[in-house]
């Protein structure tokens, strides 16, 4: 079985791994505009990774969990408050931080720097969900998936490449909340990943960055694959 890439609008993913792990990033599904009708409820999952608390990211993600007795992996503090706030298991096993690895079916996900903030309500107040992230996903015999989560472009991302050498990089462009195409074309040269996924773009009005602005500003030799939502790619 190949590795398959599934944009569900915004920045959710799904990842269909070469053994058969289904896991969902940042699974943004009901009030997602972009999700695909037919996407909005999982048949399965083994496994939830997020990257951040904020709404658009944290999702669906504890029905997901409770629905599916999965783990959900995140970052400690927004891990924490998911089990005080939402109920789920408390798993120190879930909960790395930046630097961290954990493994899980067989996929092993290591949680990067990302600038950002994260934060989501509860009773009525802003509360403080631990800094953002992103997530080099691994496999044994498959390709390594980075998925930067919400960030602007940063020199350490060419440590991302010499540590983890990602073979795609799931990159956000709408500009706004996070960087735009030519901040992303950047972010590619120092990951030197030879393919680059899109996301964070055409959900809203305030995101207005576009892969048509970034394709030609990639370097030289990296591939863009611009999927529409609900489309998946064979890695």
């Amino acid at each position: 079985m190949a590795t398959e890439l599934t944009w569900l609008g915004h920045a959710t993913f799904r990842l269909d791994t070469e053994a058969g792990t289904r896991v969902y990033v940042d699974p943004f599904l009901n009030g997602n505009p972009k999700c695909p009708e037919n996407e909005r409820s999982p048949e399965r999952c083994d496994l939830v990774v997020l990257t951040h608390g904020h709404g658009d990211h944290l999702g669906d993600t504890v029905d997901i969990a409770k629905r599916f007795d999965c783990p959900v992996v995140a970052p400690v503090e927004l891990r924490d408050w998911l089990t005080a706030a939402h109920d789920l298991p408390e798993a120190n096993d879930q909960s790395p931080n930046k630097g961290g690895t954990v493994s899980f079916a067989g996929v092993r996900l290591t949680l990067t720097d990302a600038n950002h903030s994260s934060s989501n309500w509860q009773d009525g107040k802003i509360v403080y969900t631990g800094e953002p992230t992103g997530v080099v996903v691994r496999q044994d015999g498959g390709p390594s998936v980075y998925f930067a989560g919400d960030t602007n472009v940063f020199g350490d991302m060419a440590l991302i490449r010499r540590l983890y050498a990602p073979d795609v990089a799931v990159l956000p462009i709408g500009d706004h909340f996070t960087m735009g195409p030519e901040e992303a074309a950047l972010a590619a040269e120092l990951l030197g990943a030879p393919r680059v996924v899109p996301c964070h773009y055409g959900t809203f009005g305030l995101l207005t960055g576009t892969p048509d602005a970034l394709r030609p500003l990639l370097p030289a030799g990296v591939e863009l694959i611009d999927p529409a939502p609900g489309e998946t790619l064979t890695l």
